[in-house]
């Protein structure tokens, strides 16, 4: 077949992009065709010319990535997966678009449709998370240079650009010299409001520029321009950016150029119109037969580099070590972190969770090939770096560390993308109190279903001498409040060891470890199985209690200490470890309760108590904090803040007074 694409071709098959975005959003009555009518002619050309991807086989490891970080504009990459023919974007799904149950979500969502890389939507999070699936593809490319050598490309808006992580994404993935992200700026300086000057002033090339990226600016609607544009970028060894200027809604000759072109319907009488302006005559959601030709070239172009590289693969020295990253196969650890786990028991090493952490990696980084981590400019207090693990700089990715400088957000973010390459599984550190910086990328990752594990340290008042603004009183309840995030605050070396099983096993979620300061006793006497897979279990006791004491990480000493003070006065007190209220909610009703016990109870962390609901009643008791920190060492900080073993044994003795004679607790 031959894959040529005329001038005249591509101009008919971005004005189908225009078509079915301006029906698509009539007959939803919702949405946004400006973006995609604006951005067509950029789009037709980087399909028919540049990206490569097989819509028969939308998992291909070695595909260029496409990421539309101007997610509004979700019509554009609908409209083109049906051109190119993914086979589960027909024009069922265009005509549905916005629809309950539909692929055309307003936005793309990962996971509903074939060859949508990422969820986007919340601006700057697909720019920041491509940086991600760039780094990735150079950190493959140093492993495998012959099986991995791929582009991502970006098509990202203004307010992409205005929002604060496009400066930690754009800075890192220049200081790194990610020559093969490529970012297409719909430059048509229109947002919301109106024109971009109302709200910005900002050289965005010479942005760009100072960040070390390759910069470029051409017409968007001249097809030869962002050719030319795109050929350059590609053979330069830095990121690049070219600035395309566009007219938002072009074709719509009474909106284009006007912030009506955004996000609203055209109205039929200017959907009617349009047609005329570009000559398109054809009925709503009516595509001709030689515009599905000259996409169907697009596409034919993509299957026979894919079978290029299959043919490749199949003669390849890097074959089976590739094969092993793309598996992600665990077994390697399985009698590593045994044997691991139980030196540990034996040891009992009183050492803080975050030391149990870096101890529990070094096991991990030296079974697994596949793991790669990192910190926002705190290695050495996250301790996310293992004996052995080199850095990855600019121009060297063999390394498997990341510095990700003091760019929590960007971090988070490109962490999504490592993990969504499907190469590698990242890792990544900083203090628990600034996983508010990281919280949107941790609810994208968690929203995909994307396994990747953020480190979060200094978990509590336990940081002590920073004070308030370091300690994270109200994090844990806002993270336990994001749906199909897994929290995991272990007591120990042992629950930090089984952790990091959780953390490495999961694969349909992110996990975040929160991880103390100080140091902590081994209280485990038993690793044989993975109790914090329960997510809370009988650490202690249980026979005919009278008061159960829930707690999680470093308040499980606590509680233990608490526990041995009411036994010296005659009370049988349960401590049950509950280091993951997401894990225990998943357990049957009957373990969940014989782990709970009809006794009162009392929840012991220090932290607030929202969230606590989960597995306390009503009338339970609560030791944590009522509001924020304060500057002390962190045992001044407990005693201060009554989270001590004596206030919890009173607790204990007054709920055990007042419930009196009553038997039966629901």
């Amino acid at each position: 077949m031959n894959t040529q694409i005329k001038a005249a071709d591509e101009r008919m098959m971005a004005n189908a992009i225009r078509a079915l975005a301006m029906d698509a959003v009539q007959a939803a009555n919702s949405g946004h065709p400006g973006m995609p009518m604006g951005m067509a002619d950029v789009a037709a050309v980087l399909f028919s010319r540049f990206i490569t991807l097989d819509p028969a086989d939308h998992r291909w490891a070695n595909r260029d990535r496409f990421v539309l970080s101007a997610g509004h504009g979700s019509m554009l990459i609908y409209a083109v997966h049906h051109l190119l023919g993914y086979d589960d974007m027909g024009m069922d799904q265009l005509r549905a678009f916005r629809q309950l149950g539909s692929r055309t979500a307003g936005h793309p969502e990962y996971g509903h449709a074939k060859g949508i890389e990422m969820t986007t939507g919340p601006l700057g999070q697909g720019i920041a998370t491509a940086v991600g699936m760039a780094l990735s593809e150079r950190l493959g490319n140093a492993r495998f240079p012959d099986l991995v050598d791929h582009f991502t490309y970006v098509i990202a808006g203004d307010g992409c650009l205005m929002e604060g992580i496009s400066h930690e994404a754009i800075d890192l993935a220049g200081h790194l010299g990610l020559g093969h992200l490529i970012v297409l700026w719909d430059d048509n300086q229109i947002s919301i409001d109106g024109d971009t000057s109302l709200a910005t002033s900002m050289d965005q090339q010479a942005r760009f520029a100072a960040a070390g990226w390759h910069v470029q600016a051409c017409d968007g609607h001249d097809g030869e321009a962002v050719a030319a544009a795109i050929a350059g970028a590609r053979q330069d060894s830095r990121p690049s950016m070219i600035a395309c200027r566009t007219v938002i809604g072009f074709g719509a000759p009474n909106k284009q150029g006007s912030h009506d072109a955004h996000g609203a319907p055209l109205g039929a009488a200017e959907v009617q119109a349009a047609r005329q302006t570009l000559g398109w005559p054809h009925a709503a959601f009516e595509i001709p037969g030689d515009v599905y030709g000259a996409w169907a070239k697009a596409a034919a172009r993509g299957a026979a580099a894919r079978a290029d590289w299959n043919a490749r693969f199949a003669a390849s020295p890097n074959r089976a070590a590739l094969a092993a990253h793309l598996a992600q196969d665990l077994a390697p650890l399985v009698p590593a972190m045994a044997a691991y786990k139980a030196q540990l028991l034996a040891d009992k090493p009183k050492v803080a969770t975050r030391k149990a952490s870096e101890m529990a990696l070094s096991v991990i980084n030296a079974a697994l090939p596949f793991t790669v981590g990192g910190s926002a400019d705190l290695t050495g207090s996250n301790l996310t770096r293992t004996k052995g693990q080199r850095s990855v700089t600019r121009g060297n990715f063999t390394g498997s560390y990341l510095h990700f400088g003091v760019r929590e957000h960007g971090m988070a973010a490109a962490m999504n993308g490592i993990a969504l390459s499907g190469l590698f599984r990242p890792y990544g550190g900083t203090f628990l109190v600034f996983a508010d910086y990281c919280r949107p990328a941790i609810r994208l990752a968690a929203l995909m279903g994307v396994p990747s594990v953020f480190v979060m340290t200094h978990d509590s008042i336990g940081l002590g001498e920073d004070g308030p603004t370091h300690q994270p009183v109200e994090v844990l309840a806002s993270l336990r409040s994001i749906p199909n995030l897994t929290v995991l605050r272990p007591a120990d070396a042992v629950e930090t060891a089984e952790a990091w099983e959780i953390a490495l096993s999961t694969t349909g979620g992110p996990v975040l470890l929160a991880l103390s300061r100080q140091n902590l006793p081994t209280l485990r006497s038993a690793a044989n199985e993975n109790l914090t897979a329960k997510g809370a279990y009988v650490l202690h006791g249980g026979d005919d209690r009278q008061v159960t004491l829930i707690a999680t990480g470093s308040e499980v000493e606590i509680a233990m200490n608490a526990a041995a003070l009411l036994a010296d006065g005659g009370i049988r007190a349960a401590v049950v470890s509950a280091p993951s209220f997401e894990l225990f909610a998943t357990q049957d009703e009957a373990y969940r309760r014989a782990t709970l016990g009809n006794a009162p109870r009392i929840g012991i962390e220090a932290a607030i108590l929202q969230g606590w609901d989960a597995v306390l009643r009503t009338d339970d008791g609560f030791v944590g904090m009522t509001g924020f920190g304060a500057s002390a060492p962190a045992p001044a900080l407990y005693d201060h803040f009554g989270i001590t073993a004596k206030a919890i044994a009173d607790r204990a003795t007054s709920l055990i007074g007042s419930a009196g004679k009553k038997t039966e607790r629901v």
